[in-house]
């Protein structure tokens, strides 16, 4: 029986796969997740600090930007219920509108509670909310600095010579060379590789200073007194 179950799920999912896009799939991942994220806030925990790694908020910038759509989206909200006369139809934008509320908030909540994390070995993870997350192992990172840079728009850019920007509000704040080039995954699936990574840190001369600190602190004698 449960061989049967297990075939039967199997089938539904290769069933799934071919009639629904990859990149379809990808966009509900990331608003389910959004979802979870969410409820992390209301719980006022965080996604995956390890313990004695030191978290670095990034979302200074565009907490004033995301605030100001969320109050837009609640006044058309309120608007439409007003002009609308048709109650099915206004039903219905009423579910799209406040999921839209929602979403929103949703994806603000999830740069909150998954910050750029630097771990007690050295490494580091960069992060913007679920669209995206690249480690960083410590033995890669070959020096770091604080480099305010302004990029263009989009969340994620790679230049030809390997120098990605994960952009906040349009600007970075942290650049970090590596020793070799790291694999990362765009936030609709595609793949690439980046030697120097350009991200947003809200306080960039502490994150800087955490990560040199971790590189250089020569490691505790055995037998020698704490």
């Amino acid at each position: 029986m449960n061989r049967r179950i297990a075939r039967t799920a199997e089938r539904a999912t290769g069933a799934l796969e071919k009639l629904v896009p990859a990149i379809v799939r990808r966009l509900i991942r990331h608003e389910i997740r959004a979802l979870h994220s969410l409820w992390l806030w209301v719980l006022r925990r965080r996604h995956q600090i390890p313990e004695g790694a030191l978290a670095f908020p990034y979302t200074g910038p565009q907490t004033a930007m995301m605030y100001g759509m969320l109050f837009v989206s609640v006044i058309e909200t309120i608007a439409l219920a007003l002009v609308i006369p048709w109650p099915v139809v206004h039903r219905i934008l009423l579910v799209i509108d406040v999921y839209g509320v929602v979403l929103i908030l949703a994806l603000h909540a999830a740069c909150v509670v998954r910050p750029h994390v630097v771990g007690p070995d050295g490494s580091l993870r960069i992060r913007y909310g679920v669209l995206f997350d690249l480690r960083v192992p410590a033995a890669t990172i070959a020096t770091a600095r604080v480099d305010r840079r302004y990029p263009d728009g989009r969340l994620v850019r790679v230049s030809a010579d390997g120098v990605l920007d994960l952009s906040v509000g349009s600007q970075t704040t942290v650049t970090v060379e590596l020793t070799e080039p790291v694999a990362f995954v765009r936030p609709l699936g595609a793949r690439g590789s980046a030697r120097t990574l350009r991200f947003h840190v809200d306080d960039p001369r502490e994150a800087v200073a955490a990560l040199t600190r971790v590189r250089t602190t020569p490691p505790p004698v055995p037998g020698s007194a704490a």
